[in-house]
C-alpha cells in the first residue's frame, strides 16, 4: 500500500451488497463466478455462471450469512476475501487434493479479488489479517487457506485467486500440507 494509505474492512452484509457488486463488476470478478466456485458442484457452477451465481450469492448474503470480508480504500470497495467455516464449501469438502488433514474444525479462506487499480499493494495480506480478526470474533480456532505456489515472476491474477503462499506466510500462516507441487494447505492458529 502507498505510504499513508489506510484500508478499512467490513463483513459482507446486506447493507454492503451494492459495494460487492461494484467491486465484482459485470463479469462477477472472474468468469461469472461471484465467489460461488467452492460452494457448488462443478456442473452446477458452470450451469449457473454469471447472473445465476450472482443471485445465489445475493441470496446467501440476504439470508444473514456472511461469506467474507470487503476491503475499502476510503469509501471505495477495493478487495474481497471469502472466509467461512470449511463445511460451507461443497467443492472444498469434496476435493481429493485439498481434503481435510485432520478432524479439527477450521474456517477456510478460499478466494481473493482485488480491484485492478489496487493490485500488488499488499491488500491480500491485509485481507488475511482482517479475516483472522473476523474469524476469531466468530470463535474460530483455526484458519486455513489453500494458496497457489507461484513459480514465475508474474503469474496471471486469474490463476492466483486462492492467494499466494508468500501472502499467507506474511500473515502468519504456516504450511501444514503440500498436496501438489502447485498448492499448499496453510494454517494460522487464532
Amino acid at each position: 500500500m502507498p505510504a499513508g494509505a489506510k484500508l478499512t474492512f467490513h463483513p459482507l452484509t446486506p447493507a454492503r451488497w451494492a459495494d460487492f457488486e461494484a467491486l465484482f463488476g459485470e463479469r462477477g470478478a472472474c468468469a461469472g463466478c461471484w465467489c460461488m466456485w467452492w460452494k457448488r458442484s462443478r456442473a452446477e457452477w458452470t450451469k449457473n455462471k454469471g447472473a445465476k451465481n450472482r443471485a445465489a450469492q445475493r441470496q446467501i448474503v440476504m439470508s444473514g450469512a456472511t461469506p467474507g470480508i470487503l476491503a475499502y480504500d476510503g469509501a471505495e470497495p477495493v478487495g474481497w476475501c471469502a472466509v467461512e467455516p470449511r463445511e460451507n464449501y461443497l467443492m472444498l469438502e469434496r476435493s481429493r487434493s485439498l481434503k481435510r488433514i485432520d478432524d479439527q474444525p477450521v474456517w477456510s479462506i478460499t478466494c481473493f479479488f482485488t480491484k485492478r487499480s489496487h493490485r500488488r499493494r499488499g491488500i491480500s495480506v491485509a485481507l488475511l489479517e482482517a479475516a483472522a480478526v473476523y474469524a476469531r470474533k466468530k470463535r474460530a480456532k483455526i484458519l486455513e487457506g489453500y494458496p497457489s505456489v507461484v513459480r514465475q515472476d508474474k503469474a496471471p491474477d486469474v490463476f492466483i485467486y486462492t492467494g499466494t503462499e508468500t501472502a499467507f506466510r506474511k500473515a502468519g500462516f504456516v504450511v501444514v500440507a503440500t498436496p501438489s507441487p502447485s498448492r499448499r494447505i496453510m494454517r494460522r492458529i487464532l
